[in-house]
């Protein structure tokens, strides 16, 4: 490696070079914001007077060693691409500036020492900076007599040249040009088969280059082969995965997404967002044959159907489709690393069509009971991310399901006289828009053709009890129906319907909705062909005995629509370990042992588990314990003469252990909860 401080004008204007920018770089993506800043530091040092010089940091190329003579030597930049193409384009608006206005001579003097090597004949080898495919046709398209509106690509390079190009006049011109000249920075020359360029890139990554985890596993990938095997690797494998992960609405990159979800899936261990890439140069030390032949072909695989998950409208089989937009809508992410392997089980024929559209149900109706009992969702990273372990192929629904109902504590799958309870009372109004939208959508939607799309704004969330009733409310209604509609059912969903006329509606009375025939606009609920309004047609006043007679139509359609699964599984917690949420009180019990965090410790009293689990996580986080509520429900003091029985949890504290086992059960699980590690502890009582 050989570091020296150069100007740019003497680097740039090296003959038979070219600045090869290669596949594996991340692409061109400096705006104008980024443009303006350099221009104006340019324009400020080239407005000085004297030979006042600016440093604009470091370029880091590779090159081969000897070269023939007479050949174009090439220099593959790994570090400084944003810079470096930049500040090409802007020699291509000077040139181009100085053509316009008869300035012949100084337009030569760029084109044939910065822009092209004049007497190359190979057109490959013509440009001084060759660029990836896109950016290389627009740079050509900008070269030539082309006006760069005309482009037909979107093109950031092309934005670009016309930002500069416009800030371009008599007077600037030779600002920026002698602003060009005083740019220094320091080229560092990296010698291939004798350098390390992954480690030196990784060292430059490290002090503040912004790639993604994409980027960087790109780099690892590609950045030791050879250039003929780059170009082969890109083509074959990186580009398509490049092309699919992605939301193709706005071209948002979900490359670090599907690579984190493939992690996850073959370690059974979710990356963090940020150590994706050493989660990945950890699992593929070994980059040989089977690695860019197997594994690449894998996660190329993998990106075309991360593509229709991201895009659901690529999938052609309308009902998987559907099913994978309505998982979209609940923004149920963690699942991916369990989707991925069963949607390509799937398409190897390994289940059938319509089992992968019932295994779709089942995870949302998994986690849409949930969200209705309001569990926590953290709960669902760990288990999405073994859940294809449980997979029986010869028996894949049972066997999933199987796996889900076998769930307990927080991690369980809610049963319908959970359900029962929980949606009656819940809020379904003053919740998120995508959860609000998707329980309407799915009620009306089911077995119904006609189909009604709420994001347009012409169909809305209409309150049958207004939010702001009119007085005749009060007259219609009997004191304690009206106080129960006002406190508790005024946003649940047996007071909830959908309308094309809430507008129209408003806080007006039930028999005035239900009629409302305005200027023959037929905006009551008697003319209205939603489900939803069925019930509501048969009726003339709304009452609590109405609502409740409406929420079983609703709560039986739920159940159909969110089917609980149709598997036996007999538990007994004598027998079973089992989350604390869902054991039995310790009374009259001893234990055998229990599992703290994958940690499994003999203890036979209840005591010891207690006083273990409240030291371990007061060790971690004392102030959790210091500034809540945990302090008095655990009577944490440093004065053990204070406590009827001092149990020590470290050298200076104690807690109170004159309490029953039941009793320590109970705080202990209010200590898990407020920890958020409620399926981190498992116990197993003696039978």
């Amino acid at each position: 490696m050989v570091a020296t401080q150069v100007t740019l004008t003497d680097f740039l204007t090296q003959n038979k070079t070219q600045f090869v920018i290669p596949v594996y770089q991340r692409n061109y993506d400096w705006t104008e914001v980024q443009c303006k800043q350099l221009l104006e530091d340019i324009i400020e040092i080239g407005s000085r007077e004297g030979s006042d010089s600016h440093f604009i940091g470091s370029i880091v190329f590779i090159h081969d060693g000897v070269h023939l003579a007479g050949e174009v030597k090439p220099l593959v930049i790994i570090d400084g691409q944003q810079r470096l193409t930049t500040i090409t384009i802007l020699y291509l608006a000077l040139y181009k500036f100085a053509l316009s206005h008869k300035m012949p001579e100084r337009a030569a003097e760029i084109n044939d020492t910065i822009l092209i090597n004049k007497f190359v004949k190979d057109d490959s080898s013509k440009l001084k900076l060759k660029q990836t495919d896109n950016n290389s046709k627009a740079m050509k398209f900008l070269m030539g007599d082309n006006k760069p509106e005309d482009y037909p690509e979107y093109s950031r390079l092309r934005d670009n040249y016309l930002f500069f190009f416009n800030q371009i006049n008599d007077d600037s011109f030779e600002v920026i040009h002698n602003g060009l000249n005083r740019l220094l920075f320091v080229q560092i020359s990296l010698e291939r088969d004798k350098d390390d360029p992954q480690r030196i890139f990784e060292s430059l990554n490290s002090t503040g280059l912004e790639l993604s985890q994409a980027d960087l596993i790109r780099n690892y990938i590609l950045m030791g082969l050879a250039p003929k095997e780059q170009n082969r690797i890109f083509n074959e494998y990186w580009e398509v995965i490049e092309n699919n992960a992605k939301f193709e609405s706005d071209e948002e990159s979900k490359v670090s997404d599907l690579i984190r979800d493939y992690m996850t899936f073959i370690n059974k261990k979710i990356p963090n967002k940020n150590k994706v890439y050493e989660e990945f140069k950890a699992k593929f030390k070994v980059r040989d044959n089977e690695f860019y032949n197997n594994t690449l072909a894998e996660l190329k695989q993998y990106a075309i159907i991360y593509n229709k998950m991201l895009n659901p409208k690529r999938e052609t089989v309308k009902e998987i489709s559907q099913e994978l937009q309505s998982i979209n809508q609940l923004e149920i992410n963690v699942s991916y690393p369990f989707i991925l392997p069963v949607y390509n089980d799937y398409i190897k024929g390994d289940l059938s069509q319509k089992d992968f559209i019932k295994v779709l149900k089942i995870i949302q109706s998994y986690t849409w009971r949930r969200f209705v009992l309001g569990l926590p969702t953290s709960a669902l990273n760990k288990i999405f991310m073994v859940l294809y372990s449980d997979i029986d192929k010869k028996d894949y629904i049972s066997s999933l399901e199987r796996s889900l109902v076998k769930k307990r504590g927080t991690q369980r799958f809610p049963t319908d006289k959970e359900i029962e309870t929980a949606l009656r009372d819940k809020d379904m109004y003053n919740t998120q828009a995508k959860n609000r939208l998707y329980l309407f959508e799915k009620l009306e939607h089911f077995n119904n053709k006609e189909i009604v799309d709420l994001n347009t704004g012409q169909i809305t969330i209409e309150h049958i009890f207004p939010q702001n009733p009119d007085s005749k409310w009060k007259s219609d209604l009997h004191i304690e129906d009206y106080k129960m509609f006002d406190e508790t059912y005024k946003h649940t969903i047996g007071n909830l319907t959908l309308s094309g006329n809430n507008g129209p509606l408003g806080n007006k009375s039930f028999l005035d909705k239900k009629l409302m025939n305005k200027d023959e606009g037929e905006q009551g609920y008697i003319y209205s062909n939603l489900w939803l309004n069925t019930y509501l047609k048969t009726i003339d006043q709304w009452t609590i005995t109405n609502l409740g007679e409406r929420y079983n139509l609703i709560y039986n359609r739920f159940l159909k629509i969110w089917e609980f699964p149709k598997v036996n599984i007999i538990f007994d917690s004598s027998e079973e370990e089992v989350s604390i949420f869902q054991a039995e009180e310790p009374k009259d019990k001893k234990l055998e042992y229990y599992i703290f965090r994958n940690e499994k410790i003999v203890a036979p009293y209840f005591s010891e588990l207690y006083t273990h689990i409240i030291s371990e996580l007061f060790k971690e986080n004392p102030s959790k314990f210091m500034m809540t509520e945990l302090k008095d429900l655990i009577v944490l003091t440093a004065s053990k003469e204070t406590l009827r029985f001092a149990t020590p949890i470290n050298d200076t504290y104690f807690i109170e252990g004159n309490l029953d086992s039941n009793g320590k059960f109970r705080k202990l699980k209010q200590i898990l909860i407020k920890f958020e590690m409620e399926d981190e502890l498992i116990i197993k009582y003696i039978r």
